[in-house]
């Protein structure tokens, strides 16, 4: 059955109202400042419903989702999914290289300077 919808699309982070109902992710820890492309979020609205109020969202790549980055040199783990040697997934941690741009604020602790 078919419902009525008015679905508004977003252009990126940069558009109005793009993080609209989209929480802060909270900090874990490991990482040292807000993202400067989500700000914090992790994610994104791509689409929503002005009817429904259903949305589409995606995931930040410059933070993979976390909302936080790494402003020196350690690695970054990621969750991922690997096949064991049996030739059964499992879970693991993927390690990638820390995005080195981002500067952290010392006026502002906890954002990065964009």
């Amino acid at each position: 059955m078919n419902h009525v919808s008015n679905i508004f699309l977003y252009e990126g982070p940069n558009s109005p109202h793009a993080f609209d109902v989209v929480p802060l992710q909270p900090r874990n820890g490991g990482l040292d400042a807000m993202c400067p492309l989500c700000k914090g979020r992790g994610q994104w609205n791509t689409e929503f419903d002005l009817v429904s109020f259903r949305c589409k969202r995606t995931a930040c790549d410059r933070c993979h989702g976390a909302g936080w980055v790494e402003t020196g040199t350690d690695p970054i783990g990621l969750p991922d999914i690997e096949v064991s040697p049996e030739g059964y997934p499992r879970w693991t941690i993927r390690f990638e290289p820390s995005d080195t741009e981002v500067e952290i604020d010392p006026a502002q602790p906890g954002l990065a300077k964009t």
